[in-house]
């Protein structure tokens, strides 16, 4: 299969009126990836090597994020919108050029996979004309129905059309269809806009093709993976399928969720085995996690990299740019931005390390900050390996501590502080005795005074 050429449209023309939403449908997220982007991403592992996009007008945000990634799609508008077989036409310079296999799919269907599109592919691998993607559902209300007879799909019914029997039937239309190259234009061409709608439907390319003696045939998928998203509670219970799939996938690889339906994953997180995770743990985009890792309760990851048998948490926020070498430690309430740790470095609580480099073995006290931000630009903090920076300190960037440094509690740090040197940023401790009971004395008496 993998030598015959695919091209898959993705129709994402659709306004997304019940989303009620300025931001095209297609552009709501799963996973915190927009929509298309997950279809995007099966058709491309599922190689389809060329890939047309169908959009509204005025889409500008779409056509970009299409673009960024796939810069070998194609956009094309569908400037009125007169059904699913005019919105694939809307495409026909890509259907012009010869393709072996075309498949047809919706934006709005994120949870397809590429397993699932190779099938459609094989079917027309082994001489279908026309290949339907269906599923199996027990509560078959509100779709077409496939009606199949001796292994041949000979149409596609709709609820308002079917018959009482035909209503019956459970295995219905996902949307999604593969053609056979060198039939698609005629076909396409064919529909026509005879009902009540005056659109043109895809569907009906099954009885034309059928009528012309062609091999039409139906595929298998599961109705989770081909849902489509017309509503927020809909994509509420997309993502839920999602985030099912993803803690099954992590805990097949050999990770230990201790809570599963209380971690939240992104699209791209990737957790090396003997990674543990503890309850109520949030992961961004652009996750990685090493073996042996912990990532201990309620701590949220996002652009970070952790190294093996580090420990993050608990309460711990890891922003993009977060390296974390082997055997770290960040602990409860600790804050990292666009900072590496090096191996067996340590900020156990309470700490802001953002736009840092902390070296290996070095410890960082509770309530120590970078002071990153002068208000106009960032500057980096360095660290050097086995320094350690006592509790309560102020690092005042651009700074460097050399390799063994040693920073006294309370400091406020602003000039470079060498190698092996021991520095101290504040002022020397005075002691006034009996003045404390003075003080109260005074103060009772001006409060009394005014009572």
């Amino acid at each position: 299969m993998t030598a015959r050429s695919c091209l898959s449209i993705i129709l994402a023309a659709g306004l997304g009126t019940r989303m009620k939403s300025g931001l095209p449908k297609v552009m709501h997220e799963i996973g915190g990836l927009p929509m298309v982007g997950h279809v995007l991403k099966a058709l491309k592992t599922a190689g389809s090597e060329r890939i047309t996009v169908v959009i509204g007008p005025e889409a500008s945000a779409l056509e970009t994020f299409v673009y960024e990634q796939a810069p070998n799609a194609r956009c094309y508008v569908q400037h009125e919108r007169l059904g699913t077989a005019h919105a694939v036409l809307a495409a026909r310079p890509s259907l012009e050029f010869d393709a072996d296999d075309v498949l047809v799919l919706f934006g709005d269907t994120p949870l397809v996979t590429p397993e699932t599109v190779g099938k459609v592919r094989q079917a027309l691998a082994e001489g279908a004309d026309l290949a339907v993607l269906g599923f199996e559902t027990g509560n078959p209300f509100g779709y077409g129905r496939l009606l199949t007879e001796n292994g041949r799909l000979v149409a596609i019914r709709e609820e308002k059309d079917a018959s009482e029997e035909e209503r019956g039937i459970t295995f219905c239309n996902s949307g999604i269809m593969g053609f056979n190259g060198p039939n698609v234009l005629s076909l396409l061409d064919a529909i026509g806009n005879g009902n009540a709608k005056s659109e043109f439907y895809l569907t009906d390319a099954v009885e034309i093709a059928n009528a012309r003696g062609l091999n039409v045939v139906s595929v298998t998928g599961s109705q989770t993976e081909t849902q489509g998203i017309n509503t927020r509670a809909q994509l509420a219970s997309c993502e839920a399928d999602f985030q099912d799939r993803m803690r099954r996938a992590a805990m097949d690889n050999g990770c230990t969720l201790l809570a599963p339906q209380t971690v939240f994953f992104s699209h791209d997180t990737k957790l090396d085995a003997d990674v543990i995770v503890e309850q109520n743990v949030v992961f961004g985009p652009g996750v990685k996690v090493a073996g042996g890792a912990r990532i201990r309760a309620f701590s949220h990851l996002e652009g970070a990299v952790v190294g093996s048998r580090s420990v993050v948490g608990p309460y711990a926020r890891l922003r993009p740019g977060a390296v974390l070498g082997t055997d770290t430690r960040i602990g409860n309430f600790v804050e990292v931005k666009n900072a590496t740790f090096g191996a067996g470095a340590k900020a156990n609580h309470l700490s802001y390390i953002g736009d840092a480099s902390v070296g290996s073995k070095s410890n960082i006290g509770a309530g120590t900050i970078t002071c990153n931000y002068d208000g106009f630009l960032k500057h980096r903090t360095e660290i050097g390996a086995g320094s350690f920076v006592g509790s309560n300190s102020t690092l005042v960037a651009p700074i460097k501590l050399g390799n063994g440094a040693f920073v006294a509690a309370g400091s406020v740090i602003t000039d470079d502080v060498s190698h092996d040197a021991l520095a101290f940023g504040r002022s020397r401790q005075v002691v006034k005795e009996g003045k404390a009971k003075a003080l109260r004395t005074r103060l009772k008496a001006e409060k009394d005074g005014k009572s």
